[in-house]
């Protein structure tokens, strides 16, 4: 910005020389007014009327390293048309990037966080316990961003491709001793009045207890627009119809499938696309592709949201969450985690599509924890047998042959070519999840029918290892490693699958939970806002920062 300063004017007097009557004459010769321009820096813009942050569940720097990894060099990488350009790196090199401790904060807590946790420091910048959702530490309930905001009279919402009861987003609008109690959450949500936007799956946490034999309530679900499939079954314990209570009684639009969202309008929607969670990013890729795809993508379900809440000329926050990429570290599941990175970048996108010519909006992408301690590695297995001859003129008689293998550029597009997750497999082996009678034939069949990779029946051998049962008698898997960090029964069987791969893959994992890994930080939006996040912090600076910047933690 360029400012004009005029300085004093001034009178110049000039001495003559003498006259026809040798007298000495004073010359006035006039004033001049000096004018300067000077560039002066605008004040920098230090609050926002909207705040964005999105949370890759699980989506440590380890996760982000695969997401890069992939685009940039992956040889068929889908990011090829787009310079090999991620939306995460567009945040990082057109905003602000830092880095975030994650555990329960403070002297009394611990070292590794939950998702519960982990987002109710991110909610409401004060120490939580584990698993409780928008409590501090000692059970109280404490107003969160989302619920400030709304408190301004801004519009709010909640996105997620998990269930909309899930931690993440319940910690933003929701106030319960135990991440567990999602039915407790769901009443909560639609009655706060806090939420104008909640778009996820879930829907069994809305539903009737008996809503697969009461042809009442399925009328009116189906009057409503819900599908079948969709009602077939529920977690709640009473008769309560919260799908029903979201219309008549709080004033919510419904929708229940891609069609519906895209023609829904109004200021309040309740979106429920899956009675639990919503379809993995692989089977999303898979009726992209062949053009069936009857739920909302978690980008479509984003530009939704701002559209509706960016209507509010008083402003807005929207929390966005790729929850499934943590269910992915859990699984140990290289191939499904690379395609849920694809699938939260995406709406990454568009939200910077969106965000990115504006002053007004703080965009903050951040991981509320790393999931499962992935790694690229480099191994014995299929190292090099034989040297290459090198042209350099350092190379003498020798050939370059390094002692191991290091990790081949194709192993990306291998991951990226998963078509089934690793619960796939499972399924693939035994429809129950029963493996007490699995072979190892049938391991070996099913990971060949869901990745990219062909492995032994040595290899699978592992497999048919189990420990103890559960209540229904059904095996659980033995680990011969870092057999207490797997705390989920059957459903550990993935871990197991990640360590058949493992060598085919270069890829390591040390857990089936979390790991305090500090987390990245991405800031977009003006340079007073954002430069403040490029620093080593924890979540609950994260929050202040955000409620400073959007002027609610006056």
């Amino acid at each position: 910005m360029k400012i004009k300063f005029a300085a004093l004017a001034v009178s110049i007097a000039l001495l003559s020389g003498c006259n026809d009557d040798n007298t000495n004459t004073v010359e006035v010769i006039k004033e001049v007014e000096v004018i300067k321009e000077v560039e002066v820096s605008p004040a920098p813009v230090t609050a926002v009327k909207n705040v964005i942050l999105m949370i890759g569940d699980g989506m440590g720097p380890q996760q982000v390293g695969l997401l890069e990894e992939y685009a940039q060099r992956a040889p068929n990488s889908v990011y090829n048309s787009k310079n090999n350009k991620t939306a995460l790196s567009k945040l990082a090199n057109h905003g602000h990037l830092g880095l975030s401790l994650n555990a329960p904060h403070g002297s009394s807590g611990s070292l590794v966080t939950d998702s519960a946790c982990s987002a109710t420091q991110l909610a409401t910048g004060i120490a939580a316990g584990s698993e409780m959702i928008g409590l501090d530490t000692e059970g109280n309930k404490i107003a969160t961003i989302l619920e400030k905001a709304k408190a301004m009279g801004k519009a709010t919402g909640l996105v997620s491709d998990t269930r909309i009861t899930h931690a993440t987003p319940a910690a933003f609008a929701a106030h319960q001793p135990h991440r567990s109690l999602e039915n407790d959450i769901a009443t909560e949500l639609i009655s706060s009045g806090n939420v104008d936007v909640m778009l996820s799956g879930g829907a069994r946490a809305f539903l009737p207890k008996d809503v697969h034999e009461n042809e009442e309530a399925k009328a009116q679900l189906a009057e409503l627009g819900m599908p079948a499939d969709m009602y077939s079954n529920s977690k709640r314990d009473d008769e309560d119809n919260l799908v029903v209570q979201a219309k008549e009684q709080y004033g919510y639009h419904l929708a229940f499938d891609k069609s519906q969202l895209a023609a829904t309008e109004g200021e309040k929607l309740l979106g429920l696309f899956a009675n639990s969670g919503m379809a993995d990013a692989i089977a999303y890729k898979k009726c992209l592709a062949e053009n069936t795809c009857t739920q909302p993508s978690l980008k479509e379900m984003t530009v939704k949201a701002l559209d509706i809440l960016s209507k509010d000329e008083d402003g807005f926050f929207l929390m966005i969450e790729g929850g499934q990429i943590d269910w992915a570290g859990h699984a140990n599941d290289a191939g499904w985690m690379l395609n849920e990175l694809l699938k939260f970048d995406e709406a990454v996108e568009a939200v910077y599509a969106w965000a990115k010519e504006r002053s007004d909006t703080l965009v903050v992408v951040t991981a509320d924890h790393e999931t499962g301690s992935f790694g690229f590695s480099y191994t014995t297995h299929n190292k090099p047998e034989t040297g290459v001859h090198l042209p350099g003129d350092g190379m003498g008689e020798h050939t370059y042959k390094p002692k191991f293998n290091f990790g081949p550029l194709e192993q990306l597009d291998k991951l990226y070519n998963q078509t089934g997750t690793f619960f796939n497999v499972m399924a693939d082996v035994n429809v129950n999840n029963d493996f007490s009678n699995s072979t190892d034939h049938q391991w070996q069949e099913a990971i060949k029918n869901n990745t990219a990779y062909e492995v032994s029946i040595e290899e699978t051998a592992i497999m048919l290892e189990t420990k103890g049962v559960d209540s229904e008698n059904r095996p659980y898997p033995a680990f011969s490693d870092f057999s207490d960090f797997y705390v989920y029964g059957k459903d550990d069987f993935t871990g197991k699958i990640g360590r058949v791969l493992a060598k085919h893959q270069n890829v390591v994992w040390g857990t089936g939970t979390h790991t305090a890994a500090p987390v990245p930080v991405y800031a977009f939006g003006p340079v007073g806002v954002t430069q403040q996040f490029s620093t080593l912090q924890h979540h609950v600076d994260i929050a202040n920062k955000m409620m400073t910047a959007l002027g609610v933690n006056e």
